[in-house]
């Protein structure tokens, strides 16, 4: 049986840098932001039925996501409908990922928002956390970053309070070294967990 880990964390807690080291681990990783690029770029599923609905996110062959958030910025009711179109299309993208691990111990799904969609069938969810004042740094240090895009995203995701309260693990990632070796003892509890003679 393999383990479903769902990953998750707001932004600037850390959470690619936590991915890439369950990569480095040899576990393999789904990245849903990325799913989402290979859907919008050229010749993407996503092309056709995003550009049927808002013909001026089509830019080179494929979705540009500037022009897609400004047509949001336009319509907030465009937001529902390119959902029901573009969640299928993500979910085909796990589904046919997951089919192609055959029979690894544990699997990782990235998913920025799962606990806000509920999308994912996952068997565990990891939350990566920082204090308040380390995820703004982070966040801040970002080319083009400002206080108020900040608090916007922040305003749309889920309290990392309530995050770490729903959560079956939890990782802070105060240093590399420290969230390095959290992500060893968690490979190893839930590999050993999937063993049939453990």
């Amino acid at each position: 049986m393999t383990h479903r880990l769902g990953l998750t964390g707001s932004i600037g807690m850390g959470k690619s840098t936590t991915a890439q080291m369950f990569r480095d681990h040899g576990v393999p990783v789904w990245d849903a932001d990325a799913a989402v690029h290979r859907l919008y770029a050229p010749g993407g599923a996503a092309v056709a039925p995003v550009s049927a609905l808002c013909p001026e996110a089509l830019e080179g062959g494929g979705v540009s996501r500037d022009r897609l958030k400004a047509a949001l910025a336009q319509d907030p009711e465009l937001l529902g409908r390119l959902e029901q179109v573009v969640h299928p299309l993500v979910a085909e993208d796990r589904r046919a990922f997951l089919a192609a691990q055959g029979d690894a111990a544990l699997v990782v799904l990235d998913i920025p928002l799962l606990f806000e969609t509920g999308h994912a069938d996952v068997d565990s969810v990891l939350v990566v956390s920082a204090d308040a004042e380390t995820q703004r740094a982070r966040v801040l240090a970002r080319p083009g970053m400002t206080s108020e895009m900040l608090d916007r995203i922040l305003a749309r995701q889920m309290p990392d309070a309530e995050k770490r309260a729903r959560a079956d693990h939890v990782i802070e990632t105060k240093t590399l070294e420290q969230t390095r070796a959290a992500v060893a003892d968690l490979i190893e509890t839930l590999t050993q967990a999937e063993r049939p003679d453990a």
